[in-house]
């Protein structure tokens, strides 16, 4: 039965969403700290927190593209999801006890490895769930609701690293309640439905009948649209390094240590404003065209972030950079659930996220070390170059897409 846009968003969808909110609130009063903390107390350098955050990401992502496969294979979803919610709690403790950036490193990696065991399989129980008129909406919802947790966290640590006079090894240890709590809701009321994933083999064409497999011939199957959305994916990321690099630009500009989470309070503010009428929005239009917007906003918070010189205009091009946040990460992820085959939705994921991890990778080492060899403004204007690359690219497709349709009216 169709629905139009906008119909309610399934309660699995809901609870995914808690669920991503509790984790987020463990997460950012962690990562809303970590880089003044690496630097700060365990020495590190800015190349260092680029190479922990990049490290970090690339991980979650490669691991996304095996559990992704893996989810299709066993035509299951939740379990992988607790699995990796499960992880991402148990690697709390290790960021509190840390002594070293190897530590660090190694907290980092296992809470990724957590975010990549779950993330395929879990945008894939959301696009299994959702009816595709309201796909936009529904990945809106899930990333608003994530957003929200990425808000309360920071504020949280604000509050607890005045309450133990400034010791953010007491905020970590704090930030273990509600990851436990994550993993609590998930477990009490995500539902899965039977094999939602998988079309009964007499619906498929022959060549997706079959059970998912992992097999690198399979990579055509995915299809030319995913191809194309993965493309785009890359040109994203290429153009948006890691946010660690917001909380140093302020601090730079002379934000003092107990106030630092509020970059990623105001950031995560604006992104949990925006995420879910983006996505509503994408479902009426073409979503390219929303995304095309979120470049531009890119841009323009690289340039006003390369020439901050005082807190008002860091925390401007702050606002800009989650307000491109807003209009671009759900959108992403419902035009990977829209260009791949049913069949193989979490492998798509995987490797939408796989390709995603390594440019950020390459994205967040760039900015360190143009930072620490050039400075700030460098890293933000390379930022910018990027984006801007991007945005071009996109608008020839969009006008080569449009005098196509024209041409087909004529």
């Amino acid at each position: 039965m169709k629905r139009r846009s906008g119909a309610r968003i399934p309660p699995t969808v809901w609870a995914l969403g808690a669920v991503s909110m509790l984790m987020d609130i463990s997460s950012e009063m962690i990562h809303a700290l970590l880089p003044v903390f690496m630097v700060s107390v365990l020495g590190a350098s800015a190349l260092a927190v680029g190479l922990v955050e990049g490290i970090g990401e690339a991980t979650a992502s490669i691991v996304k593209l095996f559990s992704g496969a893996l989810s299709d294979r066993l035509g299951k979803r939740k379990f992988l999801v607790v699995l990796g919610y499960g992880l991402g709690a148990l690697s709390k403790p290790l960021f509190a006890v840390a002594p070293t950036v190897g530590w660090v490193l190694a907290a980092r990696f296992a809470d990724r490895v957590g975010k990549g065991i779950r993330g395929a399989p879990r945008d894939a129980l959301i696009a299994d769930v959702a009816l595709a008129a309201d796909r936009g909406a529904a990945f809106g919802l899930r990333q608003a609701l994530d957003t929200l947790g990425a808000l309360a966290g920071p504020l949280l640590a604000i509050g607890l690293l005045a309450l133990f006079a400034g010791e953010m090894r007491a905020v970590f240890w704090c930030a273990i309640v509600p990851g436990a709590a994550a993993v609590a809701v998930l477990i009490l009321f995500v539902r899965e439905p039977e094999r939602a994933a998988v079309p009964p083999a007499a619906a498929l064409p022959p060549a997706v009948a079959e059970r998912p497999r992992f097999r690198w011939r399979d990579l055509a199957g995915l299809g030319r649209p995913f191809w194309a959305v993965a493309l785009l994916g890359v040109a994203f990321t290429l153009a948006r390094f890691s946010e660690a690099f917001l909380v140093l630009r302020a601090e730079g500009v002379g934000l003092p240590l107990a106030w630092v989470p509020l970059v990623l309070v105001a950031m995560n503010l604006v992104f949990a404003a925006t995420a879910y009428p983006a996505g509503a929005i994408s479902d009426r239009i073409d979503r390219r065209v929303v995304l095309a917007v979120g470049l531009g906003v890119l841009i323009a918070a690289d340039i006003v972030l390369a020439l901050a010189t005082n807190l008002f205009a860091a925390f401007a091009g702050i606002a800009l950079w989650g307000l491109h946040m807003g209009l671009t990460q759900g959108l992403l992820s419902a035009l990977v659930a829209d260009a791949a085959p049913p069949a193989r939705r979490a492998t798509a994921f995987g490797w939408f996220n796989l390709l995603s991890g390594v440019v950020l990778l390459s994205a967040s080492l760039i900015a360190g070390a143009l930072w620490q060899w050039a400075g700030p403004a460098a890293a933000f204007w390379a930022g910018g170059a990027f984006a801007a690359l991007a945005l071009a690219g996109l608008a020839a497709w969009l006008l080569r897409r449009a005098k196509s349709a024209r041409a087909q009216r004529g």
